[in-house]
């Protein structure tokens, strides 16, 4: 007989995907990614259809979630109970994904996470607490995000072609998608899927980093904004002398991202130790089942 009360069903809900898992006693863990979360309708009817797929109907120990775009308007572990009631659940755990990348990164010690891919978010913990630093999407944040470099791109890529900047590699794989750079603006501009085709280009600045002035500077620039939200972080936490940090997400595969990122990082912070992950988001979603209430980051969780 299965025992409910230790079940988990935990959730890491981005907006390329919802990997979900389900962890039972004396059972292997059942996996299934899902679509994505649309952030421009109600997020947690989507989280609870996704739960009752997977539960089957069964009763569950804790659903544990966290959940991309999450808002203050939504972020009520209550409402959530609500529409997954038929799964009895003992817990309900909601929190915003920079919580569950930061647990599935460096697992509950200090120090900072910054994942960037084509948005970008930073989360410290330290003695003196928790800083979630940018994630405020590409209209008002996202410094060094995909989105952020691609952006770049395009606008040096149009002042090569006014004569306001110098020229570029990069003009060829603008053209590439788009060979009349002067209808480029207005087709973009249409696309629905705009922001993601904008942060697309971010992986071509990386590969022409080392051949073309552009492309690196914009890769140094990124990597000084990643850089000065970790700091910022880890200056907020109050930092330890040899602060532990992790750099995700698609950004930094680009190795002159990273270099920089972590020589201004190390600029500051001499005795820096650069971690890979430990695990992956959906670990971190487990992990909150776990979280210590007097953990800092326990304040950022929803519970009901």
């Amino acid at each position: 007989m299965t025992d409910t009360a230790s079940t988990v069903l935990a959730l890491d809900a981005g907006q390329t995907g919802i990997k979900v898992r389900m962890v039972r006693p004396a059972a292997e863990p059942v996996e299934r990614v899902f679509p994505g979360v649309r952030t421009d309708q109600p997020l947690l009817p989507q989280l609870a259809a996704v739960a009752h797929e997977l539960a089957a109907g069964a009763p569950v120990g804790v659903i544990a979630a966290g959940v991309s775009g999450l808002t203050s308007a939504e972020s009520d572990a209550g409402e959530l109970r609500v529409l997954v009631r038929d799964l009895a659940p003992g817990r309900v755990l909601l929190a915003h994904d920079s919580v569950t990348s930061y647990l599935g990164t460096l697992g509950d010690g200090n120090g900072a996470v910054v994942a960037s891919g084509t948005g970008v978010v930073t989360l410290a913990v330290g003695a003196a607490g928790v800083a979630r630093i940018d994630g405020w999407g590409y209209l008002m944040g996202d410094a060094g995000s995909g989105f952020w470099i691609g952006r770049a791109a395009l606008d040096a890529v149009m002042r090569a072609h006014d004569g306001r900047g110098p020229s570029t590699s990069l003009t060829s794989v603008v053209r590439s998608r788009w060979p009349e750079l002067e209808d480029a603006y207005v087709q973009l501009q249409s696309d629905p899927a705009r922001v993601s085709v904008v942060a697309w280009f971010a992986e071509a600045v990386a590969a022409h980093a080392t051949t073309d002035a552009v492309a690196e500077r914009i890769c140094r620039d990124a990597a000084e904004e990643l850089a000065l939200s970790v700091v910022t972080g880890l200056r907020r936490v109050g930092a330890e002398p040899a602060p532990v940090v992790s750099a995700i997400g698609g950004v930094f595969r680009g190795e002159a991202v990273r270099a920089a990122f972590e020589d201004a990082v190390r600029a500051v912070h001499p005795g820096v130790r650069f971690e890979a992950p430990h695990g992956t988001g959906l670990d971190g979603a487990e992990a909150l089942a776990a979280l210590a209430p007097a953990h800092p980051l326990h304040a950022m969780v929803s519970a009901s």
